[in-house]
């Protein structure tokens, strides 16, 4: 088989959506005739915001897989700081309303450009160019975020000319949170010249959306619509076997994944306080991950006759086991501005359980030409809380709860691998 090098900071034991495109990806491309070999951080030295051991066990043992260590700033700042959490998500976790969040806020997009993981930089460099001597590698792929990544594949490019293969899987310069950085006008400069150095000098780009491979389009006249191309995030049918649903007295409406104050939720929270007292009572909002706890405190407040049941950030087979035993999945995309080619990974899997999927967000982007052509379920606008109370209802009055066989098949990572190997053959 050909070999393929992977640079990836996110690996197992490392939890979150962002391990599982290339962890899948890894477990199927031998189907293809490919054999990937990773290059990732030690976990001893990673700054995760998350852990789950139990994806480990999905890596093959035949997957040859080289760590490597690295000066995580993250760590230090937690050190530092006295706090018990890695920042995610452009901080959403820490509070930028006082002047030491403002602060951090501002030290992260001035002094760590591209990212505070740049750090693992050297030492993934220094590993990277031991094996494509040792495997006599042709191809890299580095994947992101963190998009410091992409600089390990820059300077492999620069060096050794071997084919390389950039795949974004969140914006850069563009991503929801980016202006609460507080970058300065030289710092957003550094940052958009890394950022088109990477779109110009790499054979490929992969993104997970159009419409984040249409903002790329933008920044650079060098991308060819044949350079750039979409392969999305999916469902592994494995995940989804032999899972025994047990069905529960409520309606239950499930939320699985991070979430912050960019989450409106204001339109479904008042749709619920519409629906009639005894419905409320018949219905459980499960938050299964990190969720924004002012909106959970809201939703308490007003709305005390629904059970709120939050079990926190679990395993992702546990996270499976919640979706199969809902009745309908909630997905929310952030309430910025430039959203409407966010498709959060978490939306695949919802797919994959074949029950209904309420979707909160913009209209007209690539969420909603998704929802329409899986016939998955429901988008609407942040504060259309009359459609929203209506299909609540239409569901709550359907007998099985499931959606009809739809053509999700295309998404699931098995096809999405078949369709990264297409790639690959063209080097």
């Amino acid at each position: 088989m050909k070999r393929v090098l992977i640079i990836t900071y996110y690996w197992p034991p490392s939890g979150g959506a962002g391990v599982q495109r290339w962890l899948k990806f890894a477990k199927y491309l031998p189907e293809f005739g490919w054999e990937p070999i990773i290059l990732t951080v030690d976990p001893k030295y990673a700054s995760y915001a998350q852990y789950d051991e139990s994806l480990e066990q999905e890596v093959n043992p035949d997957l040859k897989v080289y760590r490597t260590k690295s000066f995580e700033f993250y760590n230090l700042y937690k050190k530092l700081s006295g706090k018990n959490e890695i920042p995610y998500g452009g901080f959403a976790n820490e509070k930028k309303t006082t002047f030491a969040g403002k602060f951090s806020h501002f030290i992260r997009g001035n002094f760590f450009i591209p990212d505070p993981r740049k750090g693992w930089n050297k030492q993934a460099y220094q590993k990277a160019q031991e094996l494509l001597g040792k495997y006599n590698i042709k191809t890299v792929i580095t994947t992101s975020p963190p998009h410091s990544t992409q600089l390990i594949g820059l300077k492999l490019k620069k060096k050794f000319n071997m084919n390389w293969i950039a795949d974004f899987r969140d914006p850069w310069t563009d991503i929801y949170y980016y202006k609460t950085l507080y970058h300065s006008p030289l710092a957003k400069k550094i940052d958009l010249h890394l950022e088109r150095k990477i779109l110009n000098n790499a054979d490929s780009i992969l993104t997970v959306s159009k419409d984040i491979a249409r903002s790329f389009t933008k920044k650079t006249n060098k991308l060819s619509a044949k350079k750039i191309q979409v392969i999305t995030n999916g469902f592994d049918t494995d995940d989804f076997l032999n899972i025994k649903e047990e069905k529960e007295e409520k309606f239950v409406i499930t939320y699985t994944g991070t979430m912050s104050e960019a989450y409106d939720l204001s339109g479904f929270i008042r749709a619920l306080s519409m629906l009639n007292s005894e419905l409320r009572k018949k219905v459980k909002l499960r938050f299964v991950g990190k969720p924004f706890h002012p909106i959970l405190s809201k939703i308490r407040k007003l709305l005390p006759e629904i059970e709120l049941e939050i079990p926190g950030y679990v395993e992702h087979s546990e996270s499976i086991l919640f979706l199969m035993r809902s009745n309908l999945q909630l997905l929310v995309i952030p309430n910025v501005s430039d959203n409407r080619g966010i498709i959060t990974g978490k939306f695949y899997e919802y797919l994959a359980s074949q029950k209904p999927i309420l979707a909160i967000g913009p209209r007209g982007g690539d969420l909603e030409e998704l929802i329409e052509e899986t016939k998955c379920g429901l988008i609407t606008d942040y504060k259309d809380s009359k459609t929203i109370k209506q299909w609540l209802i239409k569901q709550m009055n359907q007998p099985t709860g499931k959606i009809e066989e739809n053509n999700s098949k295309k998404y699931s990572r098995r096809e999405l691998t078949k369709k990264l190997s297409d790639i690959l053959k063209q080097f």
